[in-house]
């Protein structure tokens, strides 16, 4: 099976589909696809666009998909683009025509902007427990050290006598900033998409509050066409990310000097 075959009279050469395949890059999103889309199976019974049979057998079928892809026995195939028709298709084989019916009223370009907004959270949130760790790990060495006086050195050279606690505060304000650019960030795509559609909107009755609500958003998103044209909190994520990696750097670096027996401040 391969996508856009109506348009052509013969199948797409493999040079293509290689190069238009995506499931080396998006494969990790296929738990926060599947949330996305059990939510929406729920809406759809909620507004009885499917009986509550074919609900259970929707949600059935999606667990079953998602255990298989993390027991490793699902294998995607490379003609079908990316997770998403991955999925799709796997869950059609599963449950036959009644599969087809998990995409009513929805596009791909809600669909996937749900999607990378849950993953986005789901690792954003992560990332910052352990950065609040790291926060609280610092804040308790300057506490600790705060008469333990050291060299402070600019350019590998001695500069000033500092205090340990003053040294081990300059890398706690860093990552508290960090910390605040994440938050800004989880603030940022704390909005619900799935409703969207292609881009105004479906004609059908859904709920759109409901999936905010299903999927732990706070609202849903304002406006349709923003909702699924904007990638913005990719790029707040990125910011978060480089500084946060230049900080953990910047630490890293100090510490390894400061364990040479030249220096002999850590150990």
């Amino acid at each position: 099976m391969r996508l856009w075959k109506g348009r052509f009279s013969e199948d797409t050469a493999d040079v293509v589909v290689n190069f238009t395949q995506s499931l080396d890059m998006d494969w990790d999103l296929a738990e926060a696809d599947i949330e996305g889309s059990k939510a929406h199976v729920r809406v759809l019974a909620s507004a009885g666009l499917i009986t509550e049979e074919e609900k259970m057998a929707l949600l059935k079928g999606l667990d079953q998909v998602l255990s298989e892809i993390k027991n490793g026995i699902f294998k995607p195939l490379m003609e079908l683009e990316d997770v998403h028709m991955n999925i799709e298709a796997r869950l059609t084989e599963i449950l036959g025509e009644r599969g087809k019916k998990l995409h009513t009223g929805r596009s791909r370009n809600d669909q996937i902007a749900t999607t990378l907004r849950i993953f986005l959270r789901r690792q954003l949130v992560g990332i910052g427990s352990k950065i609040r760790n790291l926060l609280e790990s610092l804040l308790n060495s300057a506490e600790r050290h705060i008469d333990f006086v050291v060299p402070g050195y600019t350019h590998l050279q001695r500069a000033q006598p500092i205090s340990m606690g003053h040294y081990w505060m300059s890398h706690f304000w860093a990552f508290h900033r960090d910390f605040s650019r994440l938050m800004a960030a989880l603030e940022a795509l704390d909005e619900c998409p799935l409703g969207s559609a292609a881009l105004a909107g479906s004609t059908l009755p859904l709920n759109r509050h409901l999936s905010a609500e299903l999927l732990k958003f706070s609202k849903p998103t304002e406006n349709s066409i923003d909702s699924i044209a904007s990638r913005d909190y990719l790029a707040d994520f990125h910011h978060f990310a480089s500084m946060f990696s230049i900080h953990c750097s910047r630490l890293a670096e100090d510490l390894i000097i400061y364990n040479t027996d030249e220096f002999g401040i850590v150990k």
